[in-house]
């Protein structure tokens, strides 16, 4: 008999996400999906222990912006402008509220956020990360390493960032980056300079080994010395530290859904790994409430993901709230996050922030919210 023709799992993942993610995000989907089967924009996250000058500089004279320094003045100039066109409106101005008006917002995906205290305290942070306007599809050049070998910028999804951003750490805070690998993150973590004790683990030890070449090539021996990696599985981490950090970054294991369209390499729509996928939800959530134990009373809990799923991203904060509230009577806060909105944002998503892929902006997808203690 005929064998079946082996399907690409590329193609299984743009089948999975044609059904669910147009249900989702509806009249968005077309453009998202775009997005998602073109060529991923990079920020430069600046490398604050690399000695070579004058890196921003050479950055904003090919018309890159710091957008963590930007993201204040830009909802402050949004803000003005909405109270601007509404006081032009008038009366016509009660159409905004309308289907039609939220759509062609969400369609346009412009943020008008009010800018609040949170967000000008996390912004005055040492982190810079460089990305070219919208539209300017220009690559930045590869890093490259100082006298001391450590390189001067490292390339990544700025919307990674937002996660690490909303974290907010602050000065003495003991974190722990739970999924840590490859090491983003965690570099930006430590691009703060105030971490006063930051745990950094990851299951998986050929990605533990990604995460010290990462530090090795960023940051300074006696700096690195400083941050404890370990390689445990993260679900244990409650039961091994519990309630002992400020602050928990849970940056889970999920579809990636960037990858899973491009890539067929290490691709969890593989046929072979059907289970593991239809695990991840589980997986999450169990590593969400190690997170939540880890973390001090009145401490924090950035969750996020890089996938459009509400079964990835909402449901997943809905049932650790629960399971806190219900088993370990812990009341969870969850935090307001629109002051992040600085790239293309999902308007209508019921929990924390997801930013969604935009072709004149092809950052994310990428699922961030924050919870309180």
């Amino acid at each position: 008999a005929a064998t079946a023709p082996r399907i690409p799992p590329t193609r299984l993942a743009l089948h999975h996400f044609d059904v669910s993610y147009s249900l989702q995000l509806k009249d968005l989907w077309p453009s998202v999906r775009a997005s998602l089967l073109c060529e991923q924009k990079y920020g430069a996250l600046l490398n604050n222990f690399s000695l070579v000058d004058h890196i921003a500089q050479e950055l904003e004279l090919l018309n890159a912006t710091d957008f963590v320094s930007e993201a204040p003045k830009k909802a402050q100039r949004l803000q003005r402008g909405a109270a601007a066109e509404e006081a032009g409106r008038g009366e016509s101005g009660s159409q905004e509220g309308s289907g039609e008006g939220r759509t062609a917002a969400q369609a346009g995906m412009t943020a008008q956020a009010e800018v609040s205290p949170p967000l000008r305290a996390s912004v005055t942070s040492n982190i810079k990360c460089y990305t070219f306007p919208r539209g300017d599809i220009t690559r930045f050049r590869p890093a490259r390493p100082d006298t001391l070998g450590l390189f001067d910028y490292y390339l990544m999804d700025a919307a990674s960032l937002l996660p690490v951003l909303a974290l907010n750490v602050q000065p003495g805070d003991f974190v722990l980056d739970l999924c840590a690998a490859p090491g983003g993150k965690t570099l930006a973590l430590l691009q703060t300079g105030v971490c006063g004790h930051l745990a950094a683990n990851d299951v998986s030890i050929s990605r533990t080994k990604r995460l010290y070449q990462i530090l090795q090539s960023y940051v300074p021996k006696e700096i690195r010395e400083t941050v404890s990696v370990t390689s445990c599985d993260g679900r244990d981490w409650g039961q091994l530290e519990g309630g002992t950090f400020h602050k928990v970054l849970v940056d889970v294991p999920c579809t990636t859904d960037r990858h899973s369209v491009m890539e067929q390499d290490n691709n969890i729509f593989h046929r072979r790994r059907t289970k593991e996928r239809q695990m991840l939800p589980m997986l999450q959530l169990q590593l969400l409430m190690a997170g939540i134990l880890a973390t001090k009373p009145g401490g924090e809990v950035v969750y996020s993901t890089c996938s459009l799923s509400p079964l990835q991203n909402e449901y997943v904060i809905e049932r650790a709230v629960e399971i806190a509230e219900t088993q370990f009577n812990i009341s969870i806060h969850v935090e307001d996050l629109s002051h992040f909105r600085t790239f293309s944002f999902f308007l209508d998503c019921r929990l924390g922030e997801l930013v969604l892929p935009h072709l004149t902006a092809n950052f994310g997808p990428m699922y961030f919210c924050k919870l309180r203690r």
